[in-house]
């Protein structure tokens, strides 16, 4: 079994939640940050009794502390098991995307929050859903489920793989609908881009990561001149072509306009894109919300 890396992460923005936790709450309770003062008789808390400013008072009331608490948000991976990301030239993408999941369940863990897992490639995989949940092994058992054999199997051979990702990621994303949480969308993004938008929409509430996977090979065409082999990754479609230096040039070119319309697509969501490129980095994921804390 892999061991987890964990990373650190935190909501930039207050949550909603009576469940203590470990992000920045809008509910009143037992926590660190003081708000307010309130008296004595409409807030009945001894425990929090600020003599000092009682004393201070104008009107002699007795003024107890009101504090803002840290609540709990569930985390969910989106994951794409669509026929594409069982590409990879060392390891594939879905691989990579265990490591993300174990990576998530590690994290979800050691500060007290729930982690679950929907999953899609043309449809919702409603066999892939994993409840979300508060145990230390549910990073594993995401994991478990994404390394099964027979789900790198079915996308090799194009089951359950015909169609637009989009629509079974609007449907698994149904079940997240007015949820305020923390959502991880991992896929390559090998798809249009024009019905993404109205796809997230139900996520209106939550704060998202969108994890883009790719890998090298995706990324470098080829050293040598002659003639390659390609295969489509969604469609298993095959073609060849003469490699030559040109096409080496439209590649590289193909690549950098594909990053900058994804990054544009989802600054215009105002989402910040992380970019997996061969392996999964948790130090870097850690970097990634420290900035977003900033």
């Amino acid at each position: 079994m892999t061991q987890a890396t964990d990373f650190y992460y935190r909501l930039p923005m207050r949550a909603g939640s009576q469940r203590p936790g470990s992000h920045p709450g809008t509910s009143h309770g037992n926590g660190q940050e003081f708000v307010t003062h309130a008296t004595l008789f409409s807030r009945p808390d001894p425990r929090r009794l600020d003599v000092r400013a009682s004393l201070r008072d104008v009107r002699g009331d007795w003024l107890v502390r009101v504090m803002r608490q840290r609540v709990g948000v569930p985390v969910w991976l989106a994951a794409d098991v669509s026929a594409s990301m069982v590409f990879g030239a060392s390891r594939t993408k879905l691989a990579v995307l265990s490591d993300l999941a174990r990576a998530i369940g590690a994290s979800a863990s050691r500060v007290g929050d729930a982690a679950g897992m929907v999953a899609f490639d043309s449809h919702e995989r409603e066999d892939l859903y994993v409840q979300a949940s508060m145990s230390r092994g549910i990073g594993h058992v995401m994991a478990a489920a994404l390394d099964d054999p027979q789900l790198a199997a079915h996308a090799e051979v194009g089951e359950r793989h015909q169609g637009d990702p989009v629509d079974g990621l609007a449907a698994a994303l149904q079940r997240l609908a007015g949820r305020q949480c923390l959502v991880f969308l991992a896929s390559d993004f090998h798809f249009p881009l024009a019905r993404l938008d109205a796809a997230l929409d139900p996520l209106s509430r939550a704060y998202i990561v969108p994890v883009i996977l790719w890998d090298p090979a995706e990324l470098e065409p080829p050293p040598l001149n002659g003639l390659v082999s390609l295969r489509d990754a969604e469609s298993a479609g095959r073609s060849a072509m003469w490699l030559r230096p040109s096409l080496r040039t439209q590649w590289r070119d193909a690549v950098a306009e594909r990053r900058a319309t994804l990054a544009a697509f989802f600054a215009n969501r105002g989402l910040r894109p992380f970019w997996v490129q061969g392996s999964f980095d948790a130090d870097a994921m850690s970097e990634y919300f420290f900035e977003a804390n900033a």
